[in-house]
């Protein structure tokens, strides 16, 4: 077996991608999106349609609202490819607004259920600030599953399992990018620190019992994905996708229940004051979330202006 082969035996593979071809190819479980995978794939010829006929089909309303159309239809075309879940987007621009978080979660499962998608086929992503975990925890209590991203500290994943969320996405590249350019190493397999804070949330949430899934996100190479084999799911570009089934490599399983259980990680007490310092403790985890809420809030403004020149034609 090649290596994605042998890593599908011990972790569900998420295709991180609004492609279609790319999620047909490498046949994942489930499939995630963000604003910038979305406003890559609009602005691509096979795309077009979707964009144009959400425009068409909705031109009297809000841009915003808009794109929330555009964005389910892309949800909706993935489902009908992968067997599991697909991830959509909140705005960022929401990340500390608890009450329109919910809101917009809401607005995007109606969306989906009016199209004949049930809510656990969808995963509401929402940033992991003390205000975006508030929100998942009210969603899922109506059933609404969330998967909480943007997420780069112990004191982000405690919260989120202790809000009873259904998934989070720590981000190994991202981590892995802060501590390059701070320290001028490089780090590969078990001694990335991304590849290491993941372990760590791992190995809390099944040592303390927490049912939250642990999703691997955010790769810069197939040496972080294959450390940590054995996680609940990784989800992957098609570039890193293409480079595991190109390998074969043997795969070892490298988290489990069994090795969580001897993991001398000590349980936290997480309020929201406990929140706040602890994060702002953690450099790394304080600019990437910050970063990372630009980005996503910059690039839903391009998608905007990019259905606006749409609905002008």
């Amino acid at each position: 077996m090649n290596q994605l082969e042998q890593l599908k035996q011990y972790t569900t593979v998420v295709a991180d991608t609004g492609n279609f071809q790319s999620i047909r190819e490498f046949a994942p479980q489930d499939s995630t999106t963000n604003p910038s995978l979305i406003l890559r794939a609009v602005q691509q010829e096979a795309y077009a349609s979707l964009l144009e006929k959400a425009v068409r089909d909705y031109r009297h309303e809000s841009v915003t609202a808009i794109i929330d159309r555009l964005l389910v239809a892309f949800g909706c075309e993935i489902l009908a490819i992968v067997p599991g879940r697909v991830s959509t987007e909140t705005d960022a621009r929401l990340s500390f607004d608890t009450d329109a978080s919910i809101q917009k979660g809401r607005e995007l499962i109606a969306l989906y259920e009016a199209a004949g998608i049930p809510r656990e086929r969808v995963l509401i992503k929402i940033a992991s600030t003390w205000e975006g975990i508030r929100a998942a925890e009210i969603l899922e209590k109506e059933g609404i599953r969330c998967n909480m991203t943007l997420l780069f500290s112990m004191a982000q994943a405690v919260a989120c399992a202790e809000a009873g969320v259904q998934l989070i996405s720590p981000f190994v590249g991202r981590i892995y990018d802060w501590y390059k350019k701070s320290t001028g190493m490089e780090y590969a397999g078990e001694e990335d620190p991304g590849v290491q804070s993941v372990r760590r949330i791992y190995a809390y949430y099944r040592k303390f019992g927490y049912k939250t899934e642990v999703m691997g996100a955010s790769f810069r190479n197939t040496s972080q994905i294959v450390s940590l084999a054995g996680c609940d799911l990784l989800t992957i570009s098609p570039e890193l996708l293409s480079q595991l089934a190109a390998s074969d490599t043997p795969v070892q399983r490298r988290l489990s229940q069994e090795m969580a259980m001897a993991d001398p990680v000590s349980r936290m007490e997480i309020q929201e004051k406990s929140f706040r310092f602890l994060l702002n403790e953690d450099a790394m985890g304080t600019e990437k979330l910050a970063e990372g809420i630009r980005l996503f809030c910059a690039d839903t403004r391009r998608l905007e202006q990019i259905v606006e020149a749409q609905r002008q034609k």
